[in-house]
């Protein structure tokens, strides 16, 4: 276990399938992309918030992606981001939510308060693994890319149904 987290919540990502503790953090292990949660518990409710990283559109082709379609890409995807409590079975109001730039990468958080770690666990993974699929469902046709991006369009392609989520 991770003594920065508290010992309850660190417990709970640890006995859950699809996270671990590392670093004073909670890492979701199932995601190509990297999903991590801290947990606040000083004022009231433990705050879970978790952050995932995901690629620039223009980062992760080998093509040139003009401005319009990147801006395009970057302000749709942020629309279905906010939708992520929605993926949840339990019910999640957020505490804050939000998306920024850095270089070639896109940080997107989400912050919730929750008084039951387990539940929290399950949280976490469920926005972190929105995320992913949102952005997959937003991949722009047209592009060649590269990996990650390139190898979770091949698994999607693998599904039962076959093709892609486009």
């Amino acid at each position: 276990m991770d003594s920065d987290l508290p010992a309850d919540v660190a417990t709970a990502f640890d006995n859950h399938d699809s996270l671990t503790t590392r670093d004073g953090r909670g890492v979701v292990t199932t995601t190509a992309f990297e999903g991590t949660v801290t947990a606040d518990t000083e004022s009231g409710p433990t705050t879970y918030t978790v952050t995932v990283a995901v690629p620039t559109i223009e980062s992760v082709t080998s093509g040139t992606v003009g401005d319009a379609v990147a801006g395009d890409w970057l302000r749709t995807l942020r629309r279905r981001l906010e939708d992520a409590p929605t993926a949840t079975r339990a019910t999640i109001e957020l505490d804050s939510f939000g998306v920024d730039t850095h270089e070639s990468t896109v940080h997107v958080e989400y912050a919730f308060s929750h008084t039951s770690p387990a539940t929290a666990a399950n949280v976490v993974t469920a926005f972190v693994e929105f995320v992913e699929g949102t952005y997959v469902e937003g991949v722009v046709p047209g592009y060649e890319y590269e990996s990650p991006v390139a190898d979770l369009l091949a698994q999607a392609s693998q599904g039962e149904k076959g093709g892609t989520p486009l």
